[in-house]
């Protein structure tokens, strides 16, 4: 049977010391080896030995020793060696321990003393203490507060033991007269504390008697009192309202540790504003400290309150905001993560302006991670302008600034913030599309530059802005054609003139090419220069073509998106320009810019020719522009643009929807009692009583009180351990609290017999690991025991719990075993469907390195009920649009995410095809950074999606 112990040491596992070394050590004069030997007895007493043969050689040389390091040696090793018998009696030799103590107790020296009185308060044997008692009560007025502070612990552990009103009748009354006079701050938190613990009703009654000296206690005498008004509070609500006065005077505490316990205390006893805004005000504070642990634990009690009472946190916005002075980029985030859920209409004009300025410092380039700082500043503004459109047009120029950002995701943000404000602020249109003209030039990135082009076709509706949107396309893409045949013949010519005046340079392939003709050639390409001259002005014919060097390095999707936008500038031109001349100029300029991307796609100058389905775009194009139509040109100029607007509608219903599902709704009982508050009687109630009662009411009427779990659930968690022909039957209910995991096992004797020693050994396999081992129990014939186990969880993983209840019974000699059914801890218990954008979705997938591809098994034969089953069977949120998941064509294809209590993420893409047959064939692909969340969901998904279970 395994004990308690209140002792814990290292203990490195080298070659055990032998207990004859040791005790020749002890017997001898040296005080050094003396110490080490009582080490090593203590270290092979922790870890299970018993050493009876040592006793009467401490007590012989250990005991009478005068050295402070072996006395304090000797108070450990009496603490963990056995002090009774078998049957629970004390052993006789524990006499010669007494004398020895109480002489301690009475030593001159005040340390022998205060640790004699320390190691008391670990004693729990009756016939050991009582012969002590006078020593101990004539510590507690010893002039040294070190031995009056221990004494009054060893009071309250005594007076705590099943004996202990016996044996310290008055203790209450003795450490109340104490506490009256102490001035160690210490001492008197002590004596509070075993007031508290032992003699609730004289703490309440001194505290109540000393309210106004409160706030001048010492800091460990204000935070036992917070816990007595905790306990007190729950146990009785009706009498808080003194107390929560108590808490809001320690709200001007020194201490920083009393101010939190303070807010955290009236959050959780207080309903009322004013007390709900003390705290807010107190966190916002606290916001200040320099740690950052501290911060982010604020941050974390600010956003519990936003939950429950959003219309306090609203008014404190900025002071949260104050958090984005630290540099972290956690606090930073968690900071805008809980205002931008606060934001309303009266404060997003100062929310926005703030953001506006943080942007603007983000530009200096002083710190490492501006560029991730500025990407979180951008979503947050976007966020805004989404739901305030009317802040777009203070914010919208000043972001088109970080176009040609060198951090892509926070320039991707940018252009994706661009393109949404100007679908959704017509009157922002114009000053938009002139400014993205002026400042195109500087982008950098082949993703920014593609939704950039899509904004200028789209949204270049006049004629001057059709014009310069041709223009500026044909400035980045510099001189035409991008490759060049040089006929050998004429390479000599070709030198003998003079070079065009451009920023490029010829590459010449080293293999000649053989042209139609049987003729050799050799093959180049205008390649930039590395650096433009200084003196060329940006944006102009000769300057560094973002456009052009995308090309040449090979993005040809790139190039399909610049004939696209250049095809429907050209339609769009035919509306407004009324000179047929300029009209076919523009035409053939863009017909030959279509036709030198596909010459340079189809040359071996490139290591990589173009892509068909670029190659296809490209040439649809140019067939688009040689042929025109009515309906070809509605398509083109009208549904791009449509499809876009009816995207954001999509995307603004499901937010709205989501923000529905979250609100709280809670049901009272149809018996619960009302309160009226009108009828009650307000004598002598302050203000915050008065709303404390009235938020208490609301509470109720609403059942926020009353809210508890559903009893159906429970009945689903729990699982049969043995079978009903075993002698002992066993059951178990399973709680999963994120890092927790609590067994309540019910064991029930079926038998005629007395079962002793029965034990539940349990063990795991995966992360999962047992806090501590049950202890054993007799059950009487047809009794039943209830026994918890606690479990830490460390990781999401399915991890196992199994193992046996053993017993004796008395007719019987061996040891009993029954096998227990194995536990599965589901990994669904971990993980909860979250929200990701999709570029940081395309990110993760590519940064995962642990893949699980999981093969479509399933007799389910219709695309979104398989989809469905599964998001329901893996606890997922389908990131997909519900309007890409419409129609029917025999493919679907979905990302799904979640995250997990660790903060894992899980990405999960489905990709199925309906076959002849009607069956569905395809792949689920599931993406995490951990190996255990990939395997464990996809055993998951394998099991549950035939469709069945």
């Amino acid at each position: 049977m395994e004990r308690s112990s209140t002792l814990l040491v290292h203990f490195d596992k080298g070659s055990p010391a032998l207990p004859n070394e040791i005790k020749l050590s002890l017997e001898g004069s040296d005080v050094l080896a003396k110490v080490d030997a009582m080490k090593k007895a203590v270290m092979l007493l922790l870890n299970g030995e018993t050493l009876p043969q040592l006793f009467i050689t401490i007590v012989r040389y250990v005991l009478p020793s005068e050295d402070h390091t072996i006395q304090k040696l000797l108070l450990l090793y009496l603490e963990i060696i056995d002090k009774t018998d078998s049957s629970g009696r004390i052993l006789p030799e524990m006499i010669l321990i007494c004398q020895n103590l109480r002489n301690n107790l009475q030593h001159p020296n005040e340390y022998i003393r205060g640790v004699t009185l320390r190691f008391l308060c670990r004693l729990s044997e009756v016939e050991i203490i009582e012969p002590l008692i006078p020593s101990i009560l004539s510590n507690i007025e010893h002039r040294h507060p070190f031995i009056r502070r221990n004494a009054i612990l060893a009071v309250m552990s005594i007076y705590k033991l099943p004996q202990g009103e016996q044996l310290l009748a008055d203790a209450p009354e003795v450490i109340e007269r104490i506490l009256a006079g102490e001035q160690d701050p210490s001492a008197r938190r002590n004596a509070f504390l075993m007031l508290f613990n032992c003699a609730q009703d004289r703490a309440i009654s001194y505290l109540l008697s000393h309210v106004d000296q409160v706030p001048d206690w010492p800091e460990q005498l204000q935070m036992v009192v917070l816990d007595l008004i905790r306990k007190v509070c729950r146990s009785n609500r009706a009498e808080k309202g003194r107390y929560i006065k108590i808490i809001i005077s320690l709200l001007n505490a020194q201490s920083i540790a009393v101010i939190y316990e303070c807010a955290g205390t009236l959050v959780s006893l207080s309903s009322a504003p004013t007390a709900i805004r003390a705290a807010a005000n107190t966190y916002c504070q606290l916001l200040s400290q320099s740690d950052n642990n501290v911060k982010l634990i604020v941050l974390e009690r600010l956003n519990e309150l936003k939950s429950s009472h959003r219309e306090i946190m609203v008014e404190m916005i900025m002071d949260v905001l104050r958090a984005l002075s630290s540099p972290n980029l956690d606090i930073r985030h968690k900071t805008l993560d809980i205002a931008l859920e606060l934001i309303t209409p009266r404060n997003v004009d100062e929310v926005v302006s703030t953001l506006k300025k943080e942007v603007m410092k983000t530009q200096s380039g002083e710190l490492e991670k501006n560029g991730e700082y500025r990407q979180m500043l951008v979503q947050a503004i976007h966020t805004c302008a989404m739901k305030f459109p009317e802040v777009a047009s203070t914010v919208v120029h000043l972001l088109m600034d970080f176009l040609g950002d060198s951090n892509v995701a926070s320039a991707v943000d940018v252009v994706l913030f661009v393109r949404e404000i100007i679908e959704t602020n017509p009157k922002l249109r114009v000053s938009i599309i002139t400014r993205l003209l002026d400042t195109f030039y500087q982008i950098r990135a082949a993703r920014v530059c593609s939704c950039a082009l899509w904004i200028i076709g789209e949204y270049c509706l006049s004629l001057s802005e059709v014009e310069n949107g041709i223009s500026t396309i044909k400035q980045c893409l510099g001189e035409l054609p991008f490759y060049t045949a040089v006929v050998e013949g004429d390479s000599a010519d070709a030198s003998k003139r003079p070079q065009q005046v451009n920023s490029s340079i010829t590459v010449s392939s080293r293999r000649p090419a053989i042209l139609a003709d049987g003729t050799y050639a050799t093959q180049s390409a205008a390649s930039e220069t590395a650096l433009a001259a200084p003196s060329l002005a940006p944006g102009s014919l000769t300057a560094l073509g973002n456009l052009r060097s995308l090309i040449l390095s090979g993005d040809f999707f790139l190039g399909a998106v610049i004939s696209c936008t250049l095809t429907k500038l050209v339609l769009r031109l035919e509306e407004v320009q009324t000179s047929k001349t300029e009209l076919n100029k523009a035409c053939t300029g863009a017909l030959l810019i279509m036709v030198s991307m596909l010459q340079l796609g189809q040359s071996s100058y490139l290591p990589h020719p173009i892509d068909n389905d670029s190659y296809e775009r490209i040439a649809l194009c140019i067939r688009l522009l040689c042929n025109t139509g009515d309906e070809v040109r509605k398509i083109w100029l009208q549904s791009c643009r449509q499809s876009f607007a009816k995207m954001l509608a999509d995307k603004q219903f499901n937010e709205t929807k989501e923000i529905k599902a979250k609100a709280h709704i809670s049901h009272a009982q149809p018996d619960d009692l009302i309160d009226f508050y009108h009828l009650k009687s307000r004598k002598g109630m302050s203000q915050l009583e008065l709303e404390d009662e009235v938020q208490d009411d609301l509470k109720r009427a609403t059942g926020e009180f009353t809210m508890a779990g559903n009893d159906a659930n429970k009945l689903n968690r729990i699982l049969q351990l043995t079978g009903f022909s075993d002698p002992v039957y066993a059951e178990a209910y399973v709680t999963v609290h994120h890092y927790d995991i609590v067994l309540d096992v019910t064991v029930i004797n079926r038998t005629k017999d007395t079962l002793q020693n029965l034990c539940l050994e349990l063990a795991t396999m995966g992360d999962l690991k047992l806090v501590e081992r049950p202890q054993n129990y007799t059950l009487a014939p047809e009794s039943s025991k209830e026994i918890r186990a606690n479990i830490k969880v460390s990781s999401t993983e399915t991890g196992v719990i199994f193992g046996n209840i053993v017993y004796e019974t008395s007719n019987v000699l061996e040891r009993t075993v029954v096998v227990l059914n194995d536990i599965h801890i589901d990994i669904m218990d971990y993980i909860s469907p979250a929200i990701c954008a999709d570029v940081a979705f395309r990110n993760m997938w590519a940064e995962f390195e642990w893949e699980n591809k999981v093969a479509v098994n399933t007799v389910l034969q219709n695309e979104k009920d398989f989809l469905n089953h599964i998001i329901k069977s893996t606890n997922m949120r389908c990131l997909t649009a519900p309007s890409a998941l419409d129609g029917e064509c025999g493919f679907l294809a979905a990302n799904l995410y979640a995250k997990s209590v660790f903060g894992e993420d899980a990405l999960v893409n489905i990709s199925i095809e309906k076959q002849v047959d009607g069956k569905l064939s395809g792949y689920i692909r599931i993406r995490s950074k951990t190996q255990g969340i990939a395997l464990s969901l996809g055993d998951k998904i394998t099991l549950k999606q035939k469709g069945g279970s």
